[in-house]
């Protein structure tokens, strides 16, 4: 039998004050809490994710791991960049629309619905939901028309 897998079920952070990561993130993207499970705190990431915390003593940060979150659509991105910036002070990666690392060194990246691309991340019934419709090409699908020509 093949295995299907249906998605990801959660990720894992590493934090050195869990109460704090808490706050941020759902200051930032409004995530909320769940009850249970392993780790420090958990929250509710889309309809069927989750964004698990573990408090440690020593951060180990990391050179290139990270996730990717969906927002609804470019205002989302630039008011999630405003807070970054302005309320937390942190600094975005560079050459990345929407990439930072938490205060504690995770970094994120963020993206939007607007990115045909991306579609196939998200259950397509979800996105019919969101209202999201593909008129003009993708810069990603733009880029491959160019090399293909």
């Amino acid at each position: 039998m093949a295995v299907h897998v249906y998605g990801c079920n959660h990720i894992v952070i590493e934090v050195t004050d869990a109460k704090k990561a808490v706050k941020f993130y759902a200051d930032v993207f409004g995530l909320k809490m769940l009850q249970g499970g392993e780790g420090a705190a958990w929250c509710k990431l889309g309809e069927h994710q989750f964004l698990a915390i573990f408090e440690v003593e020593r951060l180990q940060p990391d050179r290139v791991k990270h996730f990717g979150l969906m927002v609804r659509d470019a205002e989302q991105i630039k008011e999630v960049r405003r807070k970054l910036t302005r309320k937390y002070k942190l600094k975005m990666e560079p050459h990345f629309r929407c990439d930072f690392r938490d205060p504690w060194g995770n970094r994120i990246q963020v993206g939007d619905l607007s990115d045909e691309s991306l579609v196939w991340l998200l259950p397509y019934q979800e996105v019919q939901k969101a209202g999201i419709t593909f008129s003009k090409p993708s810069r990603a699908r733009q880029g491959k028309e160019r090399q293909d020509a």
